[in-house]
């Protein structure tokens, strides 16, 4: 599909590339055509330091050759690859192509590593020294830069190390979603709780549910208002990972904490993404991937395994 939204584009390009190239060879047809008169010295007139005269020798045929290589290559090239508006070159070579290429001739050559992994468990791969050593890699390769090089996350980027987890951690849940992606999305809520002083009280609520600092006498009046929140997250306020809904007694706080922070989200809602990987990835390598995560938040129980295999 062409990315261009009028037709004049295309054409526009076509004549800057094309005009250019023809354009350095007439001005190559011009000074071959430009003879030294022979009555006169050779020399173009200018004069540096009283005796230092430019001459007006035509250019080397060497030089004029490589010219005409070049012009003959930049021909050869645009009429091969993509680079005339819209027209896609006769070898039809794309960079998305050429990604995928690169990307199956690797997991060609990886499948062997792979293939030792592939009737094991992700609690038995996160004991696999060598297994949760290539997961540590996939991650600091393509998870690191949302969720930091140590998996701690940041604001509004999840931590994986705490056991708190928004879609299920458990091993099926975690390949689910890293092979299809996750989409989070609170809606904004002020105009279904009511008043702004009902949302502040029903921070002050969810404050109180996680134990944290909180007006007891406001919390208590916007317990109430809860009820516009616990489709979701529950009437105890422990969420739901079928939905993706945080558990808001744990004290863990994605977006930030504190009473404003509560109240930014009430009133505004937020969408929260997480690409799928299961075009990139293969389901092996997706496996071990999801050991190496699993293993963040299971310290004690992987590195026992891997104590008692030694």
């Amino acid at each position: 599909m062409s990315d261009f939204t009028s037709s004049f584009w295309p054409v526009y390009i076509t004549a800057i590339s094309l005009g250019g190239i023809f354009g350095c060879v007439w001005l190559l047809w011009l000074a071959l055509r430009a003879k030294v008169q022979p009555d006169s010295d050779n020399t173009t007139g200018h004069v540096w330091d009283g005796d230092l005269r430019e001459m007006n020798n035509p250019m080397p045929r060497w030089w004029m050759g490589l010219f005409l290589i070049t012009v003959a290559f930049a021909l050869a090239y645009l009429y091969l690859y993509p680079g005339l508006g819209t027209y896609p070159g006769a070898l039809q070579w794309t960079q998305t192509g050429q990604f995928e290429k690169e990307v199956a001739r690797g997991n060609e050559q990886a499948a062997p590593i792979y293939a030792a992994f592939k009737d094991k468990t992700i609690p038995e791969l996160a004991q696999n020294e060598q297994a949760v050593a290539i997961g540590d890699r996939l991650f600091m390769n393509n998870c690191a830069q949302c969720h930091g090089s140590d998996a701690g996350g940041s604001k509004g980027f999840p931590s994986l190390t705490d056991g708190d987890w928004l879609w299920g951690g458990e091993p099926e849940q975690i390949v689910e979603t890293i092979t299809e992606g996750r989409m989070g999305n609170m809606p904004p809520m002020a105009e279904a709780v009511g008043e702004p002083q009902d949302v502040r009280d029903l921070a002050q609520y969810v404050l109180s549910l996680s134990g944290s600092p909180h007006d007891a006498a406001r919390a208590s009046r916007g317990q109430e208002k809860f009820a516009a929140c616990a489709a979701c997250h529950g009437e105890d306020g422990k969420g739901n990972t079928a939905l993706g809904a945080p558990n808001l007694t744990d004290n863990v706080w994605l977006h930030g904490w504190g009473e404003n922070a509560i109240v930014e989200r009430i009133n505004k809602g937020m969408t929260n993404v997480m690409p799928a990987w299961g075009a990139k990835f293969t389901p092996e390598q997706i496996k071990v991937l999801a050991a190496y995560v699993w293993s963040l938040s299971h310290k004690g129980e992987a590195e026992g395994g891997a104590a008692a295999a030694q």
